[in-house]
């Protein structure tokens, strides 16, 4: 299988598993969303029959208030009986029990007047008022409540009966009414946050209405829409009352309720953006990561092969000048071709698996170090501490050396070309260790963990791919290890190579 199809393996199989988790996601989140709204409606419905227990409580004190207000009329209509009586019978003991119904009257108002309106005789009016002559004005506004009764004392002259509720009475109705009034105020602003709007019996003109956004609800089309709305959804809660008439209560779910609903197709929303936004990242930072490897292998290509290049052009300028060094200068040309083949076999091998032989590693690190020195400042100084036998592991020479001079020029940009650099190689078991350690300017902690990174570099003409390589060749190569063995700013570093003899991880 190579490494495309792998990779759309992979990206099949962690879709997968996101899909997974974004549903079960979802699910959890919608039971959540489902028992907070099952709870909310139970809020609702209780709300809705604490309304319709309270209502049938009102129309039952209004209908009591109404049969007190019938009594008070036949207590009325029985004053004028009496009044009647009183001029036409003669009997003693009647005239005294009609005297004693006048009397016991402590609650009713009533006003006697004649066919103009003045007042014969009054009883249970205000102090302001018992003084008046004629009923007009204010008075008689007050009386007009019920049609006044015809009383003939004498006969072709009729008199008026006027009477109202009781002072009693009035203020039980004051009382009802304010109670009247603060029940829809307080269904309109419920505790419940349940939006409501009461209307007439016409079910048309809005007489209260709450927990509905007041700008909004000044617009008429807005209003009727919500009203229209709320019919659709609930049936709606009558009271008849009996000065009030009949009204109509009509509600509707919660604001909460339905933003909640919403919640999974935002949270599915918000989660399929973020992955976007996250995949696009991704493929940003992957794709400028390429960029860096490219750039950098381009650039790595023109230094390996610059190097030898120049030396080979320089030495047949010399040959021109001095043709005496002919064998000197073949022998320096050829070992700059075998330079430049060693590099071709290099770039040859990243990107394939490369084989590995047994191989003389302490060979080829002397090797490495006799190339580089004569080519590296002189201010830098070798030291080079390796076991008196040969050590023999599975390697790629050309690929291992690559590592070597990578970890060298490293270590000499370190130093600013002036320092010292040791190469200790020892035996621990079934493992060969190899230390490179400079006396440069070191490392951070933070930044050690970013020195394997493609494209990660300090120097201002560097390219970020030396150690970058090192680590895939000694890793995924050599099944060995290579890291930062010891590192602190202005003591220098050391970086550590392992390697199986076995070459097996």
């Amino acid at each position: 299988m190579d490494i495309y199809t792998k990779k759309k393996a992979w990206k099949i199989f962690l879709f997968v598993i996101g899909m997974v988790l974004i549903a079960l996601s979802i699910f959890y989140t919608n039971r959540l969303v489902s028992k907070f709204a099952s709870a909310e409606r139970k809020n609702v419905r209780l709300w809705a029959d604490a309304v319709h227990r309270k209502a049938e409580l009102m129309q039952y004190t209004e209908k009591f208030f109404g049969q007190l207000q019938e009594q008070e009329q036949k207590k009325a209509e029985l004053l004028a009986k009496v009044y009647n009586r009183l001029l036409t019978d003669n009997n003693s003991q009647d005239l005294t029990f009609y005297l004693n119904i006048i009397h016991d009257n402590k609650t009713i108002p009533v006003i006697l007047t004649d066919a103009r309106g003045k007042i014969l005789s009054s009883k249970n009016l205000g102090k302001d008022q018992d003084t008046l002559a004629f009923l007009s004005g204010k008075l008689k506004d007050e009386f007009a409540v019920y049609k006044p009764i015809e009383v003939e004392f004498v006969k072709g002259e009729k008199n008026y009966l006027y009477y109202k509720n009781s002072n009693l009475f009035t203020r039980l109705k004051e009382v009802l009414n304010d109670y009247i009034t603060n029940f829809m105020e307080e269904v309109a602003l419920n505790s419940s946050s349940v939006p409501v709007i009461i209307t007439d019996s016409t079910q048309s003109a809005i007489l209260l209405y709450g927990n509905l956004n007041e700008e909004k609800m000044m617009d008429s089309s807005f209003a009727h829409k919500k009203l229209t709305e709320m019919k659709g959804e609930n049936e709606p809660i009558i009271l008849d009352f009996i000065d009030v008439g009949k009204v109509y209560i009509f509600y509707k779910d919660s604001e909460l309720l339905n933003k909640m609903r919403l919640f999974p197709l935002a949270q599915l929303l918000i989660i399929f953006v973020f992955i976007g936004i996250a995949y696009l990242l991704f493929s940003l930072s992957r794709n400028a990561e390429q960029n860096r490897v490219w750039a950098g292998m381009a650039r790595e290509t023109a230094h390996q092969i610059g190097t030898p290049l120049s030396s080979i052009m320089a030495w047949m300028e010399l040959l021109k000048m001095d043709k005496a060094n002919h064998k000197q200068a073949a022998e320096e040309i050829g070992k700059d071709v075998a330079r430049l083949e060693m590099i071709t076999e290099r770039f040859s091998k990243i990107g394939s698996t490369p084989s590995l032989e047994l191989t003389n590693i302490t060979d080829i690190i002397r090797r490495t170090v006799d190339y580089l020195k004569p080519r590296t400042p002189r201010k830098v100084a070798y030291d080079i501490i390796l076991p008196r036998h040969d050590i023999i592991v599975l390697a790629n020479g050309p690929l291992f050396s690559w590592v070597l001079e990578n970890l060298f020029k490293n270590a000499i940009d370190a130093m600013d070309a002036n320092g010292k650099i040791t190469v200790e190689m020892k035996e621990e078991n079934n493992n060969v260790i190899i230390d490179v350690k400079d006396t440069g300017k070191g490392i951070s902690k933070t930044e050690q963990r970013d020195v394997f990174s493609p494209g990660y570099t300090t120097k201002k003409r560097g390219w970020g791919l030396g150690l970058s390589l090192a680590k895939r060749i000694i890793k995924e190569y050599h099944r060995g290890k290579i890291y930062i063995k010891h590192s602190s700013p202005g003591k220098g570093t050391t970086f550590r190579i392992i390697l199986k003899k076995d070459g097996n991880a």
